[in-house]
């Protein structure tokens, strides 16, 4: 299973909107087959392993990170390529959170005696795909917010100068994020301010969509994403407040417009992400700033997030902080996160958390 898994991962975010999935075919104590799903539409992980695995299939197990699949879709049954080639032991790390599928492929394999089992390695597998997952549960993309920051909290300096407040190190890692994400999002003061790109620089076969969040079209023209709509798309998001005409300019420049909901005058982001998820979009990379990041954490819509902290002071009652907003009167109040885990890179440190 663990063998399955690390093959899976090579196809992480690149399956997107179906799951990242591994298999293993075992006779005799052999491995005779393995493979992984590498992009929507193409053959599953099982149909790759079975065909690699060949005569050699029959009377072997599978071992598999999801459990397989039981119609059709963009591909066949996966469970009936497995009846077919005479497997005899089917091992699943999870169920598949699907509805469609949720234990009834185990189920069948099981009336055509073949031996199951299920929940081998199962956290590492969920893991793996928590923002599938969510997305099979709610048609909601999986939000992770991305921190960038001092030790005294700061993004920006008084001035607005940012770069560079963490390492090189820090910051390839964050490239490896942006080339799994479907989407990069972030606010307008962030384009304003530092006139990003939002491009992944790790070679791949794909791009992360952009989007901004501009409630009344205040986006630069001039902005350096447009230069690349062919790469990857731009979206704005925005509302009613916004000029018409100003919408026009900025789909001839490539970028897709979408008009949300106003909540509080701004965006409405459950409606946003509702909305990202319908265009298959099912992992989502928040990178600021800080009222983008403290307006989701205030309507709970944040997955994970990943705080890059560098040794360093930059201090400042009018530097900018990571979380703004009006903020809480009182710390009883102060939101509560959960430890996932704590990276150590060159200089900074990295902690992954959660909200409790």
């Amino acid at each position: 299973m663990r063998l399955a898994l690390g093959l899976a991962k090579k196809a992480e975010g690149l399956t997107n909107p179906n799951p990242a999935v591994g298999a293993v075919v075992v006779k005799n104590g052999r491995v005779v087959g393995s493979g992984y799903h590498k992009r929507c539409g193409l053959p599953h992980a099982e149909a790759v392993a079975l065909r690699a695995a060949g005569a050699s299939a029959r009377g072997a197990a599978l071992y598999v990170t999801l459990e397989p699949c039981n119609h059709y879709g963009r591909t066949p049954p996966c469970t009936d390529a497995i009846i077919a080639r005479g497997i005899t032991r089917v091992v699943a790390a999870m169920k598949d959170p699907n509805p469609i599928t949720n234990g009834r492929s185990m189920k069948k394999l099981k009336r055509h005696g073949i031996n199951t089992t299920i929940g081998v390695l199962e956290e590492e597998a969920s893991g793996l795909n928590r923002p599938f997952i969510k997305f099979m549960k709610t048609k909601m993309p999986y939000v992770t917010v991305k921190i960038a920051e001092s030790l005294d909290g700061k993004i920006a300096t008084r001035s607005g100068d940012s770069r560079w407040i963490t390492s090189d190190d820090s910051r390839a890692y964050v490239q490896k994020l942006r080339r799994k994400a479907d989407a990069v999002m972030v606010g307008v003061n962030t384009i304003i301010r530092d006139d990003p790109m939002l491009l992944s620089r790790v070679a791949g076969p794909k791009q992360p969509a952009r989007v901004i969040i501009d409630s009344r079209l205040r986006t630069p023209l001039t902005a350096k994403v447009f230069s690349s709509t062919k790469v990857s798309p731009v979206i704005i998001a925005t509302t009613r407040l916004a000029s018409s005409r100003k919408a026009g300019a900025f789909v001839s420049k490539g970028a897709t417009i979408i008009f949300t909901g106003l909540k509080g005058g701004r965006v409405d982001l459950k409606d946003l992400l509702k909305r990202l998820g319908s265009m298959n979009m099912i992992d989502l990379l928040v990178e600021g700033g800080g009222e983008l990041v403290a307006a989701l954490l205030e309507e709970k819509l944040v997955d994970r997030l990943l705080f890059f902290m560098a040794p360093k002071i930059i201090g400042g009652r009018n530097a900018v902080t990571s979380v703004e907003g009006r903020g809480i009167g009182r710390v009883k109040d102060a939101l509560d996160l959960g430890i996932i885990s704590v990276k150590r890179f060159s200089k900074d440190i990295m902690i992954e958390a959660k909200v409790k």
